[in-house]
């Protein structure tokens, strides 16, 4: 069973988490690595009250070129690759959607 992976994240960040996947083998389909997608999107948020943006400031709309990156991988590589998202990743929330692939 496959998942699919989409995270959001600034471009400037991208070399450094698709490096972290791969090298952890997350990347591959067949005899290739590095098997990814991006598309330049623009995200948007609100911080709350509490929160420590990496982006923006308490209370304000603000938003950001971001890329949206989406990748494929075995359901039980799911926690291995949520590890590697946050631990690469700027923002205190970062968006990862997992989606189940029939």
């Amino acid at each position: 069973m496959y998942i699919k992976v989409e995270v959001f994240i600034p471009e400037q960040y991208e070399k450094n988490l698709i490096d972290a996947l791969n090298t952890q083998g997350l990347l591959g389909a067949g005899a290739y690595d590095y098997v990814y997608a991006s598309t330049k999107v623009m995200g948007h948020w609100r911080p709350l009250a509490g929160s420590k943006p990496f982006i923006g400031q308490t209370g304000a709309l603000c938003g950001s070129k971001e890329l949206k990156l989406e990748f494929r991988i075995q359901k039980n590589q799911k926690n291995v690759a949520e590890s590697i998202i946050r631990r690469n990743h700027p923002y205190e929330e970062p968006i990862i959607n997992f989606i189940e692939l029939i």
